[in-house]
This record gives C-alpha cells, structure tokens and sequence, in this order.
C-alpha cells in the first residue's frame, strides 16, 4: 500500500473476499454477489480529541479482523488495490482469531 495514514479516527479496510458458490455448490456471479462485510485493518488514525483536546487511542489496531456495515465506508483505490476508509464507529466489532 502506498505511504497513506488516515486522519484522526478513520481506519483503512481491506475487504476480504465473500463465499464464490452456495452452500449447495451453486457457483454465484460477480454482479449477484453481495460484497462482503469482513475486511482486515490495514493502518488506523491516531484517534479522536475528546472534550478536553486529549487524543483518545483507537480501540482497533492494523491486522485486526472486523465486521462493518453494508454501507460503510469509502471506496478508495491505492496502488491498484480497492480499499475502504470508515471511522472507527463504522465498525461493529473484532472478530477474535482463536474463534
């Protein structure tokens, strides 16, 4: 990824790809095909200001596995690869890599 660092609470977000067929085996199109709303964090903000001008530290970190919402974020592409820019409030949570 190029030199980019997002500002204050934003995170970038590489997608990770969704199922290519059903459970059934039924192989499912590009254009049918949801995208999915799984990525991997790539570089994150140094944080917020709070009401007292402090920056408060994001609670995800670069490499941590999240779910966001369906429309969350900004599409961006860098270095020819598509990514997404959100605030960290996009994301709904981190998926533990034990589980």
């Amino acid at each position: 990824m190029a030199k980019f660092r997002p500002l204050h609470d934003r995170v970038v977000v590489r997608r990770l790809t969704g199922e290519e067929k059903t459970a059934g085996g039924i192989i499912i199109p590009d254009t049918a095909k949801e995208k999915p709303m799984e990525g991997e964090i790539i570089a994150v903000g140094a944080g917020a200001r709070n009401e007292q001008g402090q920056i408060v530290a994001l609670d995800v970190k670069a490499g941590d596995r999240v779910l966001f919402g369906k429309w969350s974020g900004t599409e961006v592409k860098l270095d020819g690869e598509e990514l997404l820019i959100m605030k960290e409030s996009d994301i709904m949570g981190v998926i533990d890599k034990a589980a």
